[in-house]
């Protein structure tokens, strides 16, 4: 049976680069459309304008059953949460997470934002908290990538990450990591094999060499990971009610090196504090 290997050409590689900078287009409309008053539904349409106007489509849409360009989770959600009429108030954490296909070649990736709330500092300090551990947590991983040998090498780093962070120095909080949703392959589909996981496993995983293209996407809770789907059969948020955080970048290695293909400066911001410099694909 014919099965599609994993790493791809360089020429592959480099039709990877446009779709991947269109995702972070739609991600930075979307995090300029975040604030108070403003319905996720206006979220989401902010970032699939930012998407139609670069020629690409929503590769969102094309999972079956799907109808948003996004996926936007507020609060105690923590990922796929629908776009609609739920409005923003202040001091929410909004993950948003966003794809896009182009010329036959995909992009995934997602940020969390907290919208400002001066009135509840405590709040919006936990919060943010929250963020930059998860944030810190793909960075992590993004470096393992540029020099470990096997994938699971990188679900290691991110988890290992997280637990030097200790609870947190704002509230007190440990963190939980999503055990039953974790990254993946990308390239011509939105998903593909391998599964990353963002946590220690006793299974190596494939080898990490030119050609590899993951999204990594630590999914982490300020409580316990258990979660369960809402009624809409997609929305995953805690039991206990807890904060969830995402946030994702697609991330190619090819023979030069590592490059973080939906960030326009290729991860360097990213990766500088674990001494990693991206190169850009060839």
């Amino acid at each position: 049976m014919f099965r599609r290997s994993i790493y791809k050409t360089p020429a592959q590689l480099r039709a990877m680069i446009e779709p991947g900078l269109i995702t972070a287009a739609s991600l930075d409309a979307a995090g300029a459309a975040i604030r108070a008053g403003v319905t996720t539904g206006e979220v989401d349409a902010a970032a699939a304008e930012a998407i139609v106007a670069r020629g690409a489509e929503s590769n969102f849409k094309l999972v079956r059953g799907y109808h948003h360009t996004t996926c936007i989770s507020v609060n105690e959600q923590v990922v796929h949460g629908i776009p609609g009429s739920r409005v923003l108030e202040p001091g929410d954490i909004v993950s948003v997470d966003s794809g896009a296909q182009f010329h036959g070649w995909n992009g995934d990736s997602a940020r969390t934002f907290i919208v400002p709330d001066p009135a509840r500092p405590e709040l919006v300090a936990r919060r943010e908290e929250l963020s930059r551990v998860t944030e810190g947590s793909m960075w992590a991983g993004v470096a393992a990538m540029a020099s470990v040998s096997h994938i699971g090498e990188i679900g290691a780093a991110i988890q290992e990450y997280i637990e030097a962070q200790g609870p947190s120095a704002v509230s007190g909080e440990t963190y939980g990591i999503l055990r039953e949703y974790v990254g993946h392959g990308i390239g011509r589909k939105m998903h593909e094999a391998p599964s990353v996981f963002n946590y220690r496993t006793p299974d190596p995983g494939a080898e990490i060499k030119p050609g590899l293209v993951l999204a990594i996407e630590p999914m982490v809770t300020a409580g316990t990971e258990e979660t369960l789907v809402e009624d809409d059969d997609w929305t995953v948020s805690t039991i206990d009610g807890s904060d969830g955080s995402h946030w994702e970048h697609s991330v190619a290695i090819h023979a030069d090196g590592i490059w973080v293909l939906t960030s326009p400066d290729g991860g360097a911001a990213g990766l500088a504090p674990f001494g990693v410099t991206p190169t850009p694909v060839a």
